[in-house]
């Protein structure tokens, strides 16, 4: 069977790995090594030379690691992909790839904290400013585009407000400017949405949520769709800056990615049976999930995604005090940042994840102290339902008596 007719739910667990190449091993290997040895000194000098293919040293390659790098450039239909070391060292890599002093960076309306502060920094100690719009129309992207504008960054679904972004829109709008497009796909992983597919220039992803899945790395992927730009990327910002992964990390993710498809599918439908009950609660108002035919994008998310993933995000009455009560009530449902695990976790982006962003700025983005998100495992729904039911009811108590 040739690789190129396989399907997602396979290439997940074949793409990438030949076991006649690694001594005939059903599982990948884990190479652990810092360096490589070379047959011969003029070896040595014609594999730096970039004459003769082969391995160097880890930090510009390694075997362990090009395995998952060729997985998943397949599941972004990419040409090539990087590995590094967490999800910012991808976002950092590829934003100083794209940018120098004096360019503008136009993102979307909501971006993750550890972003926001990256674009910060490279504003105040580079010159090289961001800023922000809803991209929803594509006279709002003209208007939005500034002369020195080299790239448009993306979240889709946005973090943690589920707001979504038209790809091929914005990336209709991004060629005739000759801007690149860089979207984080964290949220719904290669398994669910595509964005090269919509003709963005890289895909990014937190490999420490959904692709990895067990909550025990740290990780970040970057795909690219053009072969010689992504080894201009690692052969210059990757190898210089270092923020690569280890060995062992990869080898964690290629195990996680295996089941992608399986836990993506029990994320989604848990969380399609969730918002169904938040509806029934009193406390809760603008549940915000994709594939909630109420989603004011729900046409959007039909076009570009598979499925509406694990991430719910809603608002409860009371504010700051009612949220941290009702977080503070759960028994099975952990707090904690991240997502994508087999727990479902729970936390407030306005104190936690978002809380590096000046409130005025939050509060533009949607991200209120009413907020909760709630990252959906893979229990059974019914305790996950139980758990958020008798919190709920411990609120309505709590805030009825105080009154």
């Amino acid at each position: 069977m040739e690789n190129e007719s396989i399907r997602k739910e396979t290439a997940v667990i074949h793409k990438g790995y030949s076991s006649e190449q690694h001594h005939d091993s059903l599982a990948v290997p884990l190479y652990q090594t810092s360096t490589y040895t070379f047959s011969s000194a003029e070896q040595g000098e014609r594999r730096f030379a970039g004459e003769e293919s082969g391995n160097i040293y880890s930090r510009l390659g390694n075997p362990t690691v090009r395995i998952l790098e060729d997985r998943m450039a397949e599941l972004e239909n990419g040409q090539s992909a990087l590995a590094f070391g967490s999800g910012m060292a991808a976002v950092s890599a590829v934003l100083i790839h794209v940018t120098k002093t004096g360019d503008h960076v136009l993102c979307s309306r909501g971006i993750y904290g550890c972003t926001f502060g990256l674009l910060e920094m490279m504003d105040e100690k580079y010159n090289i400013s961001h800023s922000f719009s809803a991209l929803s129309t594509e006279q709002e992207i003209e208007a939005s585009i500034r002369p020195e504008t080299v790239c448009i960054y993306i979240e889709t679904p946005i973090n943690p407000t589920m707001e979504l972004v038209d790809l091929e829109l914005v990336t209709k709008v991004a060629k005739k400017h000759g801007l690149k497009v860089i979207v984080d796909n964290t949220f719904s992983s290669p398994y669910l949405q595509n964005p090269l597919d919509f003709g963005a220039d890289y895909v990014l992803h937190s490999a420490t949520k959904y692709i990895n899945g067990h909550g025990d790395v740290i990780a970040g992927l970057l795909i690219g769709n053009d072969m010689e730009d992504m080894m201009n990327l690692r052969m210059t910002v990757q190898k210089d800056v270092g923020g690569i992964i280890s060995p062992f990390d990869a080898w964690l993710i290629i195990r996680g990615l295996k089941t992608l498809h399986v836990r993506m599918d029990r994320h989604s439908e848990n969380a399609q049976k969730l918002v169904s009950f938040l509806q029934s609660i009193s406390v809760v108002t603008d549940i915000l999930y994709p594939f909630d035919p109420s989603h004011p994008q729900f046409e959007i998310a039909k076009k570009q995604m598979r499925a509406g993933g694990g991430l719910i995000s809603f608002n409860i009455k009371g504010g700051k005090e009612a949220a941290q009560y009702f977080m503070n009530a759960l028994q099975l449902i952990k707090i904690a940042v991240s997502l994508g695990d087999a727990e479902t976790l729970i936390q407030h982006p306005a104190t936690m994840t978002h809380s590096v962003i000046p409130e005025v700025d939050r509060e533009k983005m949607g991200v209120t102290h009413s907020l909760l998100r709630l990252s959906v495992g893979l229990e059974h729904v019914e305790d996950i339902m139980a758990d958020l039911k008798q919190a709920f009811a411990k609120v309505e108590t709590h805030f009825a008596m105080t009154k």
